[in-house]
């Protein structure tokens, strides 16, 4: 009886770390980055400096990296380095590596290819990574020709077949069709918690505290139910809209 007991708490146990190690193996966590000796190189060729350089190429594909995305990118930034031990260096090293890959079109496959190498064992994240950069493209409510055929090498790279873009591209920009609605010029201000009396300078405050508040985290998301990135997407959609129409009104 007691050796049915002991094999029946081993078995409990075995379960329990195996379902552990099953929830926790797709996320990213600072204990994982504790020993990484950080230098641009390193960082550069880690899998969360290569999906930034991916990002930065998505972002730059139309031919500028638009207000909005440039915050979602420094959110981003923000985001990744406080994994790291020194997060200040990190963000730095970060944002000179999307400076440098944005003007550099010409090396999109081998970073895809690098990137799917260090994910070809965890193919949670690889998926997460794509949606995250099919919502980069969708997030400023357009997506162009340049955009979309950029989504389709990485997604090649990434091994993702083309049902499976198809997808991502019909649900994203379901979100924006769903989410941005038309609404007059006092809603937009009460959505950015404003009024007209505010300032050009409150107004810019306004919008990048709240998109800090709602972005979507590439870190959160890899734990996360596919509900996350879809609120968070329709929130800043919202938030980039109403945005969008007091600039018109003031002229800014």
């Amino acid at each position: 009886m007691t050796q049915m007991i002991v094999l029946a708490v081993v078995v409990l146990l075995f379960f329990w770390l195996s379902r552990s190690f099953s929830k926790n193996q797709h996320t990213y966590s600072k204990s994982q980055f504790s020993g990484f000796k950080l230098t641009k190189e390193n960082l550069a060729y880690s899998e969360l400096g290569l999906f930034v350089a991916l990002s930065a190429k998505v972002a730059k594909a139309d031919g500028r990296v638009d207000e909005l995305e440039a915050e979602l990118v420094s959110n981003m930034f923000n985001d990744i380095s406080l994994l790291f031990p020194n997060p200040e260096a990190t963000k730095k090293m970060l944002k000179e590596i999307f400076d440098e890959e944005k003007n550099a079109p010409h090396n999109l496959d081998p970073v895809a290819q690098a990137l799917y190498k260090a994910l070809e064992n965890d193919p949670h994240k690889r998926q997460k990574m794509m949606e995250f950069l099919v919502n980069l493209t969708y997030i400023d409510g357009t997506l162009s020709h340049a955009e979309e055929e950029m989504l389709r090498l990485i997604s090649k790279h990434l091994h993702f077949g083309e049902a499976d873009l198809a997808a991502m591209l019909e649900r994203f920009g379901s979100y924006h069709r769903h989410s941005v609605k038309e609404s007059s010029i006092d809603q937009a201000y009460a959505l950015l918690n404003l009024t007209s009396a505010s300032t050009n300078d409150e107004v810019k405050k306004a919008y990048r505290s709240l998109v800090r508040e709602y972005h979507p985290d590439i870190i959160k998301s890899q734990g996360a139910s596919d509900e996350y990135l879809k609120e968070a997407t329709e929130k800043v959609q919202e938030i980039n809209a109403a945005y969008e129409m007091i600039k018109k009104s003031r002229g800014i």
